[in-house]
């Protein structure tokens, strides 16, 4: 027992010399701390729309018909169906249908992926003429979208090496290695309300040629606080 608390304390006393004899911990020593802060804003390439068909009287046509309608379009347009158009809901009454026997209003939103933005006014104007027209957009991305926010942030700690080196230089010294680097903030703002406000009545366009909608950008922030040795 004796022996085993003597090498114990020969043990700390030794970690103690090693870490006097060493390097400081980096908040002992001097260093700038500055925040860098990168921007890009992004043409997106994925418009993602929703598409509502909706029966609901019985002079209609009925939503097999014009689910037969919509694909027939979209094929026509060369549009991956099987890749692009998914289901995303399926509601029906049967809750009414059972307990009155009346008509069962049935309705299917489906979301389709658009690669650009330059087929949406197409394809509004040739769905409204199979009488289609309840569409709006869901969502707009970018395929590359996880690569861009790697370079705004890479960008990000160039700004504040590069304020680090400036401030230091103000200082008659020098901004040596980094020492601590944090995430500050971020931010993905694909600013899906002005894109809400962008009109699809496509019946009044019946008789132009389909227009090209141009769509906001994908506005990428972010922050980093980063501190630099000060020599």
């Amino acid at each position: 027992m004796k022996l085993t608390t003597l090498f114990l304390c020969f043990f700390l006393s030794c970690g103690t010399g090693w870490a006097q004899s060493g390097e400081k911990n980096f908040i002992d020593q001097n260093y700038i701390e500055v925040t860098g802060t990168a921007e890009m804003e992004v043409v997106p390439d994925e418009i993602y729309l929703k598409i509502v068909l909706s029966e609901k009287d019985k002079g209609k046509k009925s939503l097999e018909a014009m689910e037969k309608e919509m694909v027939a379009v979209l094929k026509q347009l060369g549009i991956d169906v099987r890749k692009d158009l998914l289901i995303k809901d399926l509601s029906s009454d049967f809750k009414s249908y059972f307990l009155r026997r009346t008509a069962i209003q049935t309705e299917k939103e489906y979301q389709l992926c658009l690669h650009g933005a330059d087929k949406v006014g197409t394809l509004l104007v040739e769905l409204e003429k199979a009488g289609i027209s309840n569409i709006s957009v869901d969502r707009v991305d970018h395929s590359r979208l996880e690569s861009f926010r790697r370079e705004v942030k890479i960008n990000a700690v160039k700004a504040a090496k590069e304020k680090a080196e400036a401030f230091a230089e103000a200082l008659g010294q020098q901004a040596g290695r980094a020492l601590y680097i944090s995430e500050s903030g971020s931010g993905y703002y694909p600013r899906a309300n002005g894109i809400a406000n962008v009109s699809f009545k496509a019946a009044s366009m019946m008789d132009e040629a389909a227009p090209v909608l141009d769509f906001e950008k994908i506005f990428l922030k972010h922050s980093v606080l980063v501190r630099f040795e000060l020599k």
